[in-house]
């Protein structure tokens, strides 16, 4: 084992497939230095600007131009720096990524993979703190992953550059200097698998990306008074694991689902609905979930603060659901 972090993770991956195979290339604003977390740190230096390319800030031209050097054959990694921007390419993305192989009748594809952050609490405004992962899950033809430990990030980054169709990868920039135990060699991680972090037999917590560690720190609060929470990561949103939460769902008949997206139309939705349908005989009490408020998001500490959910609402939503609320 060794200790990094979740950005070192992330860059440690790119350039162990950069190493693997000459068609991956890694394009965005500002790569060659880094990029805003540091994340494309020494692979300009080691891959040369051929391989690490620099753009004008237009991520509707960096999609665009990945998409065109994805269906030539070769296999681009793309950086859209905030999530929120992700925005100005989702007419790339969204109507010509994602349909290529359906409407060419499986004769095209697009191999690229688009990294890009989410999460707020950096005191980044409204504009720069958002998570949108629920607006790519709705769209047919991408896969959406969304790592919450280094391990994964770099492992399903891995699968991601090997898929052959396209995967958009939502890293949360409040967990990239996060310092982490991780095997010497990480492997890469299947597209579609959860992972169950902590097992518990009273209550199910199906946490995504940031609320992962709150989840985890909420359980280990819990423990203390007797409930034993299970945690599950789900990973990749889109295809869903939803065979592991059912079955943990099934042992524990009580599930909560916590998220930092805003609650009106966040994944935590999604999850709710398709387990109740699967396992509505199961519960005993409502899904609850814990998702943050319907505003935009403040640039004030303690307006970002008060906004963030954090351990204290796993923990009064799993008290809830067990019925001492």
């Amino acid at each position: 084992m060794t200790r990094t972090t979740y950005a070192k993770a992330v860059g440690a991956a790119l350039a162990s497939a950069m190493r693997e195979d000459p068609r991956v290339f890694v394009i965005g604003e500002d790569v060659s230095a880094g990029g805003p977390f540091t994340i494309t740190t020494g692979l300009v230096e080691e891959f040369g600007a051929d391989r690490v390319r620099d753009t004008p800030i237009s991520e509707a031209a960096i999609c665009g131009i990945a998409i065109g050097a994805a269906q030539s054959g070769l296999r681009p990694v793309l950086e859209i720096m905030y999530i929120d921007f992700l925005t100005l390419a989702l007419d790339q993305l969204t109507n010509m990524a994602a349909k290529a192989r359906f409407m060419s009748g499986g004769q095209l594809s697009v191999p690229m993979v688009l990294r890009t952050q989410g999460g707020a609490g950096q005191r980044a405004g409204a504009q720069h703190s958002q998570s949108l992962e629920s607006w790519l899950c709705h769209v047919p033809g991408l896969k959406v992953v969304m790592p919450s430990r280094a391990v994964d990030a770099a492992g399903l980054l891995a699968s991601a550059i090997a898929d052959p169709d396209p995967v958009v990868v939502v890293e949360n920039k409040n967990l990239y200097f996060r310092a982490e135990e991780v095997p010497e060699h990480i492997a890469p991680v299947p597209i579609g698998q959860a992972a169950v972090l902590r097992e518990g037999r009273d209550v199910t917590v199906v946490a995504l990306s940031g609320l992962v560690p709150e989840a985890l720190k909420a359980a280990d609060e819990l423990a203390a008074e007797g409930v034993e929470v299970e945690v599950i990561d789900p990973r990749t949103l889109v295809p869903l694991d939803l065979d592991t939460i059912v079955t943990s769902v099934r042992r524990t008949s009580r599930l909560v689902i916590a998220h930092e997206a805003v609650g009106t139309g966040g994944f935590g939705a999604e999850i709710a609905a398709a387990v109740g349908r699967a396992a509505f005989d199961a519960l005993d009490a409502p899904i609850e979930r814990v998702a943050a408020p319907f505003q935009p998001i403040a640039v004030s500490p303690a307006l970002e603060d008060a906004y963030l959910p954090r351990a204290a609402h796993v923990r009064e939503a799993v008290l809830t659901t067990l019925g001492r609320r």
